[in-house]
Order: C-alpha cells, then sequence, then structure tokens
C-alpha cells in the first residue's frame, strides 16, 4: 500500500498565494504546506512510496521533490494531469488509475488533518471492505459540505454536496483508503463519471460504484480537528489546527 495525493488544483480562492503555487503548497503552520502534513503523516503509518499528482503550477512540486523525498524519508512519483486548470478531480484520480492497483491512502491535498485519520483507516482495514472512507460524524453540516448517508449494513448509499444535511451520516473529509483489488472497478467508473461530465468529482465516481452494487465502507473519525481549505477563512482555520500536531 503506497500514499497517494490530489494536489493539481489551482485553488483560485486562495489567491494571492495560488498566483504562483498549487492549493497543496500554500504554507499552514511557518513554511509547512498541506503537502507537508499529508507525507508526514503517510511517514508515521510507514508509508514511504507516495504518489503525488500535480498539474496547476506543478513545477513548484518538482522543484521541492527532492527535499520533500529527504525531510519525511519517502519516495515521491509525480504524475501529471493535463486537464487540471479545465477539468474536475473526477479525471485527477483517475490519472492515477495506474498507482491505485498496489493499494493506496487516499488525501485530497486541501485536507489539513492528523496522522489519527490514517491510522484509524488502517485499523478498520480487512473484513473484506475494499473503499473505506473517513467520515466526521460530529461536524454540525451545511450546503458546502461532501455529505455522506451510510448504512451500517449496506455501506455508503449517497454522497453528494446536493443534499439535506439532516439525512447524511457525517461528512466525507477528504480521505480514503482504497484496497488494490477496488483499482479496477473504480477507474472504470471515474471514467464514466468525468466522461459523462468533465466538471464532476471523484466522489461522484464513488457514486457510480455504488449505483453499481459496489459496496463501499465509512470508518467515523471521531471529534478530530481537520479542514478542507477552499478559501482564506479556511486557511486561517488551517492555521490553527496545523500547529497543533
Amino acid at each position: 500500500m503506497i500514499g497517494l495525493v490530489l494536489a493539481a488544483g489551482a485553488g483560485r480562492r486562495l489567491r494571492p498565494y495560488t498566483d504562483t503555487l498549487p492549493k497543496a503548497l500554500v504554507p499552514v503552520d511557518g513554511d509547512k504546506t498541506v503537502l507537508d502534513l499529508t507525507l508526514g503523516n503517510f511517514a508515521e503509518v510507514e508509508l514511504r512510496d507516495v504518489a503525488v499528482v500535480i498539474g496547476y503550477r506543478g513545477e513548484a512540486v518538482v522543484e521541492r521533490r527532492a527535499a520533500l523525498e529527504k525531510k519525511y524519508g519517502v519516495k515521491l512519483h509525480l504524475i501529471d494531469n493535463d486537464k487540471a486548470e479545465v477539468w474536475n478531480n473526477a479525471y485527477s484520480l483517475w490519472c492515477a488509475r495506474d498507482v491505485l492497483t498496489e493499494g493506496v491512502i487516499l488525501a485530497n491535498g486541501d485536507t489539513v488533518h492528523p496522522v489519527s485519520v490514517e491510522k484509524t483507516l488502517l485499523a478498520e482495514r480487512g473484513r473484506g471492505r475494499k473503499v473505506l472512507l473517513a467520515l466526521d460524524t460530529v461536524k454540525n453540516l451545511a450546503d458546502e459540505e461532501m455529505k455522506v448517508v451510510a448504512d451500517p449494513g449496506k455501506g455508503v448509499r449517497r454522497i453528494t454536496k446536493l443534499m439535506d444535511p439532516a439525512e447524511a451520516t457525517g461528512e466525507y473529509i477528504g480521505v480514503t483508503l482504497i484496497e488494490a483489488d477496488a483499482a479496477a472497478d473504480l477507474a472504470d467508473a471515474l471514467k464514466t463519471t468525468f466522461e459523462r461530465d468533465p466538471d464532476l468529482y471523484y466522489e461522484d465516481g464513488y457514486q457510480e460504484l455504488v449505483n453499481r452494487g459496489f459496496r463501499i465502507d465509512v470508518a467515523p473519525i471521531g471529534d478530530v480537528p481537520w479542514v478542507e481549505i477552499d478559501n482564506h477563512d479556511d486557511l486561517g482555520r488551517g492555521r490553527e489546527i496545523a500547529c497543533r500536531y
């Protein structure tokens, strides 16, 4: 199993930081970035091979590659998303379809979270579960969150932002454990998803899988501080959180 980070996004709502950097390289704790924090998490759970999907301002990741490898004791494999500025992240994850065959813990490049999330996913691994979503069941939800309805006996039934928050079991935080034997099914679902509409999210690919009868499970992360950084308010919150670990 290896780590996988989606770091191709432009993060236009974080300008001027993202005028020259991808969102994953915006500082959140001194000179540490979301990518730094995620690589540190992966190293702590012994995921020493990490694939990073790059796109917008990808040269900034290339420039830091050797320093990041040395600092965190990891080997980085960079995957280019040639449509990062025009298509959404269903295509971005599909670009990593070959590394999915190794089994991965996937982390969005804009999610500040502690290593306890990765540890929870690994602890819940097994028992025939092929895809495990890290789920926040504590947070009060609103319209913008990626909401999930999960049934204890059947797994995920719905995953979408377009849902009444009162119906949701919790929020998907942008971290997933994907077993190797789910790779082909997921890649095909992602391809169907972005061919239907290139603006769709990879979570829409998860929904496509569910619609096909594939079981996706959830792993509640408990009362854990985390944030998805989309705008400057989120960045402020991310900086408050990141300095704690």
